[in-house]
């Protein structure tokens, strides 16, 4: 082989080893990076809560704004229609009508509740205006030979259908003849415990009507309750009978119910005295045996 020609094979031989390594080191055509700092990722960012204060909701009440009125009562737990009557010498049932309450079963903490009757228009004051017949107009001219009277104030004068706030001119019997048992204590016995046998006779202490006749109020059994006047209730307790229902109007004497042990541990007649609903000593109103 001539020198040329060993020459050209060596070339051919070593030229793709130059394109090797020429292509490998040629730089890559990268993308241009463009710094624009190291991104520090934040945690995500709550949402800002308002700090005010729930709304309190307030509670259901027939006249809410009355509630420090005389003549109001606000629910307390525990509480019942009845015993609210009761507490205030009301019926129960006058209550729900002066309330326009629909469910007498449903009432709810904090509820206000009227237990004093709306005053009716016709029972206001009406006052006598002053006529001109009064006052007699003297001449012109004339020397007055006394100093004219002053006109007298307005006469008030009660309606004809107004009712009395209290009534204490109740004549009482005692509603059973059996022996006391208990007297009256304002928190032990709100009451007189009179003695008896089952079946005896218990009678209403004075004329009235009745605003109750069930089992409703814990601790008391069959109970009757009488309103006699605007200042006055009397409760019958325990009974195992009862002879009345309500709205009932009864008098004196009237046989109301039968002595039992409904609620007690023995027959007995538990008989309260209730002015303007609170409760008072029976035995100072009853007639001496």
């Amino acid at each position: 082989m001539s020198g040329f020609a060993r020459i050209f094979s060596w070339c051919l031989l070593v030229m793709p080893a130059f394109l090797i390594v020429g292509c490998g080191s040629k730089p890559l055509n990268r993308a241009p990076v463009e710094d624009r700092g190291v991104a520090v990722a934040q945690p995500p960012t709550a949402p800002v809560v308002s700090e005010s204060k729930p709304a309190v909701a307030k509670p259901p009440a027939v006249l809410a704004d009355s509630a420090s009125k005389v003549g109001y009562y606000t629910v307390k737990p525990g509480d019942t229609l009845l015993r609210i009557g009761l507490d205030n010498g009301q019926s129960h049932k006058d209550i729900v009508r002066w309330n326009n309450i629909e469910n007498a079963n449903k009432i709810e903490v904090g509820q206000v509740l009227r237990v004093l009757p709306p005053v009716p228009a016709d029972s206001a004051v009406v006052t006598k205006p002053v006529t001109s017949s009064t006052v007699a107009a003297a001449p012109m001219g004339a020397i007055a030979s006394a100093p004219a009277k002053p006109a007298s104030a307005p006469t008030a004068v009660p309606a004809p259908n107004a009712s009395p706030v209290g009534d204490d001119d109740v004549h009482w019997i005692w509603p059973g003849g059996g022996a006391v048992l208990a007297g009256f204590d304002e928190v032990k016995n709100k009451g007189l415990d009179l003695a008896g046998a089952a079946g005896d006779a218990v009678l209403a202490a004075a004329d009235g009507r009745v605003v109750y006749a069930g089992a409703g109020l814990r601790g008391y059994g069959n109970l009757i309750i009488l309103k006699h006047n605007a200042t006055y209730l009397t409760a019958y307790a325990h009974n195992q009978t009862l002879m009345v229902k309500e709205d009932q109007v009864v008098k004196k004497g009237q046989k109301i119910a039968e002595m039992g042990n409904s609620d007690a541990d023995r027959v007995k007649l538990h008989f309260e005295v209730r002015r303007q609903g609170k409760p008072v000593d029976p035995a100072k109103y009853l007639p001496a045996r």
